[in-house]
């Protein structure tokens, strides 16, 4: 490592336990843009022998249990890298050397399994179901599906896997190493959208040496330092399997598919059938030319959607459609329906004053009858122009009105009207 490195290292141990407490938040917002802080700790870690490895792995610690966001996810991106490490010193029996690195790794699991209030956690994951459309897949692509009684029993069910509660770790071992670097990998996937290109890139080329190593592939990857088989459990390749997937839509296409495709020549030698499995399903998902990375932001995958039908229909009865069918039906008397299609009703006629007039039924007004009304008044009022000087016209509008009124409210007085 040059003495470069080892000065930007230097500074940044020495200048975080200087840092009051009220700068934190600032100085974990900044801290993801050094880019030359990011490189050296790299190279730090890449050196099992470095001087600078033990500090190194005890700031990210406290960076880890600070409980600020930001130092979480800085501490995240360098774990894959801390994870091969770890495996390459285990499989050379060399495990003194990974004392610091297989410390931290314990430290951050253990803080992962329980929470705030020091309970273990219990992690929970939904399973889609395929008769209700997700991201991964469409159920008119599926084919059509029998309305049996156990599908519509099946229906809308939903199937909850839980994780945990896991039990706290003093140290690793051959028995319990991949389980605790499987909880590992699931945490470092949870945050997958909060990591630089460069720990993908790490991701993508440990995923590669994990599974090549002390096999033939090894020689046609090119890789050294390491020539003894790595043991991986099935759990492990399908993690890996996770995180390379959102490689892929994001910026490392050529990576990912190297990785990949040793994930799958592993999982062939292995005859691990979940792997196996993600794999394939992955390699068959994939577009046919290599996406380029973007610099705007990350990209996302792309997912053919159908278009879905209207949630309302439109001949579904509302509140509009009702009162529209209120406004049809006032307006039908007047474009001159016939009253007996309507299913309408006559009143008998009225022997006061000889008027016959007609009103539909429900207590709607009729037309005609105000129309007969207006006619006969104005017939009384030509033949009494003066009511102050004829009695006779003063009791016969007053009696024309009444039966106006009467015939508007819809009553009908027994003692006024003849039948």
């Amino acid at each position: 490592m040059l003495a470069v490195d080892t000065g930007i290292v230097e500074e940044w141990l020495s200048e975080f336990k200087t840092l009051p407490e009220a700068s934190i938040s600032s100085y974990a917002t900044n801290l993801k843009d050094k880019s030359a802080l990011i490189s050296s700790l790299y190279k730090v870690i890449q050196e099992p022998q470095s001087e600078l490895l033990e500090p190194v792995c005890h700031q990210l610690f406290e960076f880890y249990r600070s409980g600020e966001k930001q130092l979480l996810r800085f501490t995240l991106q360098f774990l894959p890298e801390l994870m091969w490490c770890y495996l390459a010193v285990s499989a050379s029996k060399d495990l003194q050397s990974s004392g610091c690195i297989e410390a931290l790794l314990l430290g951050v699991y253990n803080l992962e399994i329980v929470d705030k209030e020091g309970n273990s956690k219990v992690l929970s994951f939904t399973i889609p179901s395929l008769s209700k459309p997700s991201v991964c897949h469409e159920p008119s692509s599926i084919g059509s599906m029998a309305l049996t009684e156990g599908a519509l029993s099946q229906h809308g069910l939903s199937r909850v896997v839980y994780s945990g509660p896991h039990p706290q770790r003093e140290m690793l071992t051959a028995q319990n190493r991949f389980e605790v670097l499987t909880f590992l990998l699931l945490c470092y996937n949870a945050a997958l959208s909060h990591m630089p290109a460069v720990s993908l890139q790490s991701l993508c080329q440990i995923c590669s040496r994990i599974c090549v190593c002390g096999f033939p592939r090894q020689q046609v990857r090119k890789y050294k330092g390491v020539n003894s088989k790595i043991p991986v459990s099935s759990e492990f390749m399908v993690q890996m399997l996770t995180g390379i997937y959102y490689a892929f839509y994001n910026g490392e296409w050529d990576l990912a598919r190297k990785a990949m495709d040793d994930i799958l020549y592993r999982a062939q030698l292995e005859l691990y059938p979940e792997p196996l499995l993600v794999a394939n399903a992955i390699k068959a998902s994939l577009p046919q030319g290599a996406l380029k990375s973007s610099k705007e932001g990350t990209r996302c995958i792309q997912v053919e959607i159908t278009p879905t039908s209207s949630r309302i229909s439109r001949n579904a009865v509302t509140s509009m459609s009702i009162r529209g069918h209120r406004w049809k039906r006032r307006e039908q008397p007047e474009n001159g329906n016939d009253a007996t299609e309507l299913g309408n009703f006559v009143i008998p006629e009225i022997s006061v004053t000889n008027v016959a007039g007609e009103r539909t039924g429900n207590g709607e007004k009729s037309r005609a009858l105000a129309d007969n009304d207006v006619q006969h008044l104005q017939g009384v009022q030509e033949t009494a122009t003066d009511p102050r000087t004829d009695s006779k016209g003063m009791p016969e509008i007053r009696r024309q009105k009444s039966v106006r009124k009467m015939m508007e409210d819809g009553i009908n007085s027994s003692g006024r009207v003849q039948f």
